[in-house]
């Protein structure tokens, strides 16, 4: 009777044991590059589940050894343990030595998932009765799976799939005993054993359990010998990417809390697969950082950091430390003269730099340029030689995008994600300024002008309204040209032709193919809107431009490709596409299943590329000349907001597309000649010159509707062969202009030349 009331009286307030069966323990999400390269990961807890199935044998006997000899013979309580415990706990209290425990493994599930840390008879009374329970409901195989993925290991690791990455960077199917045993170890003390604290005890808790490996018949003398002589050789777990890849993966967190929610992320163990092309996302770092540094160092030196007097002056320098990525250290001046400064590293490394490696800071000697115990940036070109760096004011972003997936490929968001992590490519709205005149052109193609349309280059005056001034745009350069055609107005940026292009097209117009593009959602009914006036971000833009490079197609930009949760199951992809046929595909049959093309068609292929060949003469012979050298084939576009306040470029191969923006946080001029050309384009021709091969920039494809006429570059109307200032034109069929040349000219003097047996070019003799 005593025992069913002591019985009744424990357990009437205890848990419902029979949650463990739909147990889901917190697990670490991870975030793949497209290339499979591990870029962040985000979790409350670093626990990765593993299937008992999944965990090896070596790893179940090293905790069985270390925590519960008996686990897979006793109901759930080991009375021969605990018999033991308390004789040895009754010599311990008159020794005043650390009491022992005899909890199985099973009483440490109850204890871990059901009760509280409490040291009390009563909670080891219920941990006994609910152990008991767990016994009768669950095998033993799923305890242990319980068991070892719930477990708190030490270095903020759960489980033993998480651990074994922590301490060995390596799968749990590859541990050996000495590495299993030294994992079974941890949960008796995950501090106390914590190998990288202290080797010394670990090695002895290790030992410990490749005893009872050993004693258990689980390993054999000559085993059990050869491991416990092997020293503990621990590796870090380390993340490639993290430092290059940081302002894509904090976009990618950003995108899935919107979508699922925090406890989703940080807990459902979600494997998230990206677009993300790890060889472009560190050169375009690269690119954007050179670009950046170019500009800062052209507008000279802007002096120290700080200066600091003490002797342990690294003591005062976490909060100056940058990107590890950068590779730039913190120095101390400690001598200077005219031509050498000497300097110690943070590291306590000693080293020089030559007057000769700083001519952009503009001064005429180092003791002009800096003082003792000044803190200064600095890089290391090679033994004892550094290099002066300055931390640049400006920023910018850039971002590569698949033009016919909308795929983001690579995306840097700004200089330093460390000092920022404002995302200047997603999150900054700024005026795109010539970098929107090619859909202003758009509009116009898709209206009835060509290419070779006489637009008047003067002067521009609108009454803005009572008590305005008048808005009188101007060309960079403040010329006018008289009447040029389309293309002349978009290869050399001509605002007012631009303007008056716009003007002629209306509003409806302009505002129906930004909104289509995805520029904007509204624009205010200003003219100064077809020259950029209006602001948007850099991802919307790029987006914006793959329209161009892809026949006409519109694309969302992608920076998940798709989600799997804990078990695998697809929760979430991006392709929206559906095959044709896949559900009956069968070696028998001779049909191949087709992928359908569900994208929108925004703009005709015809205007696509008309603005496409516009955009090459930018390259060719506009304001992106600078990109000749490269000997690609490239269209783009340059952009210079007023009084140079942003500067862009645009630009794409037959398989990619490029943004570039740079400006400062907190807008002001970047200088009278740092147009679009000077400070964004050299950021795009790096990237290009590292990524790009002529093999991946074939020719554009040109419609099977458009004719190539060969024109005067600067009238539009067409020209012999050997008048200088010729280029072919890319025309529509049903383009006026294509009638009346058929009209006015002879049959014999016209010849249709097929183009890859597809392309038709007009040819005059």
């Amino acid at each position: 009777m005593f025992s069913f009331s002591t019985l009744w009286y424990f357990s009437s307030d205890l848990p419902d044991y029979k949650i463990l069966s739909n147990y889901k323990p917190p697990i670490s999400s991870r975030v793949h590059s497209g290339d499979g390269q591990l870029i962040a990961e985000h979790a409350l807890q670093k626990r990765l589940f593993i299937p008992y199935d999944s965990i090896p044998k070596k790893v179940i006997y090293s905790f069985i050894s270390a925590e519960d000899k008996n686990f897979f013979s006793h109901p759930g309580v080991d009375a021969k343990s605990v018999t033991r415990a308390i004789i040895k706990n009754v010599k311990n209290i008159f020794s005043t030595k650390r009491l022992e425990g005899a909890s199985t493994i099973t009483q440490q599930v109850a204890k871990n998932f059901l009760l509280t840390n409490e040291v009390s008879v009563k909670r080891k009374i219920k941990e006994a009765i609910l152990a008991f329970r767990i016994e009768r409901a669950y095998s033993k195989e799923r305890i242990m799976e319980l068991y070892l993925n719930q477990i708190y290991l030490g270095e903020g690791t759960y489980g033993v799939a998480a651990a074994s990455l922590e301490y060995f960077d390596k799968s749990v199917r590859d541990l050996d005993y000495d590495e299993a045993a030294l994992l079974a170890a941890l949960p008796r003390a995950p501090s106390k054993y914590n190998p990288y604290k202290s080797k010394k005890r670990a090695t002895i808790r290790r030992n410990f359990v490749l005893k009872n490996l050993y004693e258990n018949s689980y390993i054999n003398k000559a085993e059990y010998e050869d491991f416990k002589k092997k020293e503990i050789k621990t590796k870090k777990r380390k993340i490639k990417l993290l430092e290059d890849a940081n302002f894509y993966s904090e976009e990618v967190r950003r995108i899935v809390i919107d979508t699922y929610g925090y406890d989703k992320l940080y807990k459902g163990g979600l494997s998230i697969r990206t677009p993300l092309n790890s060889q472009y996302q560190i050169e375009a770092l690269k690119a954007l950082r050179e670009g950046l540094e170019q500009y800062d160092r052209r507008h000279g030196w802007r002096g120290p950091i700080t200066n600091i007097k003490t002797i342990d002056w690294q003591k005062n320098i976490q909060e100056l430390t940058l990107d590890k990525s950068l590779n730039w250290k913190l120095a101390k001046v400690i001598n200077v003269d005219k031509l050498t400064a000497k300097i110690e590293t943070e590291n306590k490394e000693i080293g020089f730099i030559d007057f000769n490696n700083v001519s952009w800071v503009r001064k005429k000697s180092f003791e002009d340029l800096l003082n003792l115990n000044d803190i200064i940036y600095v890089k290391k070109i090679k033994k004892n030689k550094w290099n002066l760096k300055q931390l640049p004011k400006i920023n910018g972003a850039i971002v590569v995008m698949d033009p016919y997936t909308g795929r983001v490929l690579a995306m840097v968001g700004g200089f330093s994600f460390k000092l920022s992590e404002f995302n200047r490519a997603t999150q900054a709205k700024r005026q795109p300024g010539s970098a929107f005149k090619p859909f202003v052109y758009a509009a116009a193609l898709e209206n009835g002008f060509t290419p070779s349309t006489l637009v008047l280059d003067a002067p521009f005056v609108m009454d803005q309204g009572e008590g305005l001034k008048t808005w009188k745009p101007e060309n960079y350069g403040k010329k006018f040209y008289g009447p040029s055609t389309l293309r002349t107005g978009l290869e050399k940026s001509r605002n007012l032709i631009t303007v008056r292009l716009a003007q002629k097209v209306g509003f409806d117009q302009m505002s129906k193919i930004t909104n289509n593009f995805g520029i904007y959602n509204d624009i205010p009914e200003i003219l100064s809107v077809s020259l950029g006036a209006a602001e948007t971000t850099l991802v919307q833009l790029t987006n914006a431009y793959c329209t161009f490079a892809n026949g006409g197609k519109k694309v969302t930009p992608i920076f998940i490709d798709r989600i799997q949760d804990r078990r695998g199951k697809t929760i979430f992809n991006a392709d929206k596409r559906k095959c044709i046929g896949c559900e009956n595909m069968s070696y028998l049959k001779d049909e191949i299943p087709t992928i359908q093309d569900n994208r929108e068609q925004i703009i005709s292929p015809e205007t696509a590329y008309q603005i496409t060949s516009m955009m090459e003469g930018v390259i060719k012979r506009g304001t992106g000349t600078k990109l000749r050298s490269l000997n690609l084939n490239l269209a783009g576009k340059t952009g210079t907001t007023n009084k140079n306040m942003d500067a862009w470029f645009l630009g794409f191969t037959s398989k990619l597309v490029m943004g570039v923006y740079v400006g400062f946080d907190e807008p002001q001029s970047l200088g009278r000649y740092e147009t679009g050309a000077k400070a964004a384009l050299p950021i795009f021709k790096k990237f290009v010159e590292n990524v790009v091969k002529k093999r991946d920039a074939l020719p554009f494809r040109i419609p099977k509707n458009i004719y190539l006429v060969m024109v005067d570059a600067e009238t539009g109307l067409p020209r012999n062969i050997n008048t200088t200032k010729v280029i072919y034109e890319s025309f529509k069929l049903k383009d006026n202009f294509i009638t009346r040349l058929e009209k006015s000219l002879n049959k014999d003097k016209l010849q249709l030349y097929d183009f890859n047996n597809k392309r038709s070019i007009l040819r005059f003799y």
